[in-house]
């Protein structure tokens, strides 16, 4: 009887949290769009979508998302760029070459890295890496686009890696050792059985790491640059859409249009990182159903 009152207490307790949980995010769900939709009664979404100019205080203020949304697009590509091959090496090298006391102090290491706070990248980002950016390419300034991805790439760096060596791990050894069988090498085996068959849980990685690229907002905002501009270039200062909501918020009157047109911003990230997640849910569904 002990045990089945506990069981029954367990499970009303799981269910009560997961309710909490689940109502937290539709009040926020909620909250975000009764701010950000009054916005598009005054200026329409069209305008919003597609203007080019970013200038909420100017007379007549203008709120076009495109500049943002390119700085943000071009920052998290960068990361991705850098951080995709690294990590997928990275993941090769832990899930089938290393041993296993390596594999045993390399894992705690990636973790640790996972936990780091964002101000600690961006402070690294501002004291060490801009200067370098602007000495070794000769710049006006370095904060840039591409300071901002290289440091993003250091940040999600861990999640990609860490999702693609347990995608890795997972495939079942017999695939494998039915490569070797045949003849095929160790390497031969890695590109042509156990990445294919990890393809789904590595792919859910790497759009785990574009989602918290895209939403990361105290480090971009430290080597950026800050500026709310279409870039030409990988050395153009950008402005995210996460770093406007941050550095604006402040000085937006409360129910002004620019007040609106952060939370219309926001309602742009939510959607977007909803779509991703559920992406890399059903990628890593379709990973573990192939167990």
């Amino acid at each position: 009887m002990k045990k089945i009152k506990v069981k029954f207490s367990g499970r009303i307790l799981t269910a009560i949290f997961a309710s909490i949980s689940i109502l937290a995010v539709f009040f926020i769900f909620i909250f975000i769009f009764s701010q950000g939709l009054p916005l598009f009664t005054e200026i329409g979404l069209s305008d919003f979508l597609f203007n080019l100019t970013w200038r909420p205080t100017a007379s007549p203020p203008s709120f076009g998302i495109i500049p943002l949304v390119l700085g943000s697009l071009l920052v998290t590509g960068l990361a991705l760029l850098i951080s995709v091959p690294i990590g997928l090496l990275g993941a090769i090298y832990i899930a089938e070459i290393a041993g296993s006391k390596v594999r045993e102090l390399l894992k705690p290491v990636i973790e640790i890295l996972s936990g780091i706070p964002s101000i600690v990248y961006g402070f690294f980002g501002l004291i060490f890496l801009v200067p370098a950016m602007q000495a070794t390419f000769g710049l006006p300034t370095g904060e840039t686009a591409l300071t901002g991805g290289i440091i993003l790439a250091i940040m999600v760096l861990p999640t990609i890696l860490s999702i693609a060596e347990d995608a890795m791990s997972s495939v079942p050894a017999d695939y494998k050792e039915a490569s070797l069988a045949l003849g095929a090498t160790k390497w031969r085996t890695i590109r042509s059985v156990t990445i294919p068959a990890a393809a789904s849980g590595i792919a859910a990685g790497i759009i785990l790491g574009f989602g918290r690229a895209i939403g990361e907002t105290i480090a971009v905002m430290m080597v950026t640059g800050g500026s709310p501009i279409i870039p030409t270039s990988i050395f153009s200062p950008v402005r995210t859409m996460t770093q406007t909501i941050a550095a604006e918020m402040g000085e937006a009157v409360f129910g002004g249009l620019h007040y609106n047109s952060l939370f219309a911003i926001g309602i742009v990230l939510f959607i977007l990182t909803f779509i991703l997640n559920l992406v890399a849910v059903k990628l890593i569904k379709k990973h573990g159903g192939g167990k």
